[in-house]
């Protein structure tokens, strides 16, 4: 079955130049990059992005985890991968969410760490299609994904403010 899968390198992945090791991983699976950017997630992005985990008690570490303020580096690269079996394949090879849990082999395994009590996994993978629609529209624009993976709509606003190159 053909899916889409969003997958993050979290700001100890890039603290740690360890992004070329985790695309080059990635690149086992076969699946295409359909979209990438560095972001910067801003803090009500990061909430809505874990939402699901809002009342654990590791929550408000969790959101300045994804925001960067735990590593000063405050910036992610997300991506979204396409091909067969997109999900699985993806999280089979990131490994369990745990770093001390995941196989040797995993990009957790490998590049993961438990510190302070905070899994710093550097990886993010969508665990389900619903999860991966839903964290998907919240980090891409349709025009930022080169294949048309969900319904859009066209909408013109004429109170638009934007920056653009001068």
């Amino acid at each position: 079955m053909l899916q889409q899968t969003l997958v993050v390198v979290k700001p100890d992945g890039l603290v740690r130049s360890l992004t070329g090791n985790i695309l080059t991983r990635l690149s086992e699976t076969k699946l295409e990059i359909i979209a990438a950017k560095m972001a910067r997630p801003s803090r009500a992005l990061a909430v809505k992005h874990y939402q699901h985990l809002k009342e654990k008690p590791f929550f408000e570490e969790l959101i300045q985890y994804l925001m960067g303020e735990l590593h000063d580096r405050r910036k992610v690269m997300a991506m979204v991968y396409w091909g067969e079996d997109a999900i699985a394949r993806v999280r089979q090879l990131a490994g369990a969410t745990n770093p001390e849990q995941a196989e040797p082999t995993s990009i957790r395994g490998s590049y993961g760490r438990v510190r302070g009590g905070i899994f710093e996994n550097v990886i993010h993978a969508s665990e389900s299609e619903p999860e991966a629609e839903r964290e998907i529209k919240l980090w891409f624009q349709p025009d930022e994904i080169i294949m048309d993976l969900y319904p859009t709509t066209a909408v013109t606003r004429a109170s638009v403010t934007q920056r653009v190159w001068a």
